[in-house]
């Protein structure tokens, strides 16, 4: 049995893993950001609450395990940043700890039970707030060991100009220090900066998102000038992974407006051509973190 966590900045989210088929979730405890001791007896607590002792535990984190030094990147919950987490928290839990980036869990919960089953490469793509992505190929998660593989918002490689007609894009700052990437523009709030470029003005992407479904111009526009942008990047990484299916997590994943102009687009783009959609909605809608976290604790304890 493995007890899996979906870590948040606001919330911890726990659930119980027998199997593939058995994966039941448990309560969720606010994040303890600043407290580590906190941090570990919040999760002590979830595990207490089984009445069982598991075999293991896996960790899904909105952050990064570096695969050489083992420490974890992760800029919204400090006390656990710059930490060799899973070491620390085998010491203190005294069980084998698993941790993996959140889009990794995603892209592996999509691959296992969503809608990558069957497909032997499966690229993960999240446009959320920002843009994320992982990579499973043959059942098992190419960041098994940590890393950044699937991280595809990130690299100057933005066009300088798109849309029909192109119009020019600035190369925006993006947090992880680099001007250009994919995730200035793929997420929410890239929407509305692309909104406020175009148009000047203050738009939530709710509000740019209804009003193009409702043929509005200047919406329109700046859609036509996001699936350009995306598009384009999304189709590279497919031509470099091989991926044969494309679920997409986060907010703008429920628009299925929007990822059939995204497929539309991305299809015309690639090598290997599809009669088929590729950029599809994911189907875990619920708590995929915790889901794929679930898997590669199980895939792990199987090995061991």
């Amino acid at each position: 049995m493995i007890i899996s966590f979906d870590i948040g900045g606001t919330a911890i989210k726990g659930g119980i893993a027998r199997s593939e088929t058995d994966i039941v979730p448990l309560g969720r405890r606010p994040t303890p950001r600043d407290d580590f001791a906190a941090f570990v007896e919040t999760l002590r607590g979830i595990i207490a609450e089984t009445g069982e002792q598991p075999n293991g535990i896996a960790l899904s984190i909105a952050g990064v395990v570096d695969p050489d030094t083992q420490r974890l990147i992760c800029a919204n919950i400090p006390c656990i940043h710059d930490r060799t987490l899973g070491a620390d928290l085998e010491a203190e839990l005294g069980l084998p700890v698993l941790i993996a980036n959140d889009a990794d869990c995603f892209a592996m919960a999509e691959a296992g039970l969503g809608a990558g089953r069957g497909h032997r490469i499966v690229f993960g793509a999240i446009l959320g707030t920002g843009v994320g992505g992982g990579l499973v190929a043959d059942g098992r998660l190419v960041n098994e060991a940590g890393g950044f593989a699937g991280e595809w918002g990130h690299g100057p490689i933005i066009a300088s100009a798109a849309g029909n007609p192109p119009v020019a894009i600035p190369a925006y700052a993006c947090g992880c220090g680099q001007k250009g990437c994919v995730d200035t523009v793929g997420g929410a709030r890239g929407l509305e900066r692309l909104h406020k470029t175009l148009h000047d003005l203050d738009l939530a992407s709710e509000e740019i998102i209804a009003q193009w479904r409702h043929g509005e111009e200047k919406a329109t526009r700046t859609l036509d000038v996001y699936v350009d942008l995306v598009a384009s990047p999304l189709a590279l990484t497919i031509n470099i992974t091989g991926a044969t299916i494309v679920p997409v997590g986060g907010g703008l994943s429920n628009v299925q407006p929007l990822l059939a102009e995204l497929d539309h687009a991305v299809r015309a783009r690639i090598l290997r051509k599809f009669d088929r959609p590729l950029v599809v909605r994911s189907e875990c809608r619920i708590e995929p973190g915790l889901i794929g976290a679930a898997l590669l604790g199980l895939k792990a304890g199987t090995a061991s």
